[in-house]
């Protein structure tokens, strides 16, 4: 799937982009990117379900191509169902109109 797009960096992906599972069904939109701007480190993206829902995570290692006309993973239908909650924790508004998400534990000079 878009096998002749293009590939974007994390920090330029579309806001509210698409996201598909392995099998080219739209699975949901993406509603924040995880990660670490300043470190350029992707942790991945919080996914608002096409079948309704919370928000749930979507690591960065399940994530196989951004382009400008969606995220493409490697996600089945089950493994979607079984992805983990979206917590949300400290933002960061990110020039392109969407969230920034980044977890104090990402940081290594934090104490928790």
């Amino acid at each position: 799937m878009f096998e002749d797009e293009q590939a974007l960096a994390w920090t330029a992906m579309p806001y509210r982009s698409k996201v598909y599972g392995a099998d080219g069904s739209e699975i949901g939109t993406a509603e924040s990117l995880l990660g670490d701007e300043s470190a350029d480190i992707f942790h991945g993206i919080a996914l608002r379900k096409s079948s309704g829902g919370k928000a749930v995570e979507v690591p960065a290692v399940r994530i196989k191509k951004i382009t400008a006309n969606g995220v493409v993973t490697d996600l089945d239908s089950s493994e979607v169902a079984a992805l983990t909650p979206y917590r949300e924790e400290h933002w960061f508004h990110m020039g392109w109109g969407g969230l920034f998400r980044k977890h104090p534990e990402w940081d290594k000079t934090s104490r928790s």
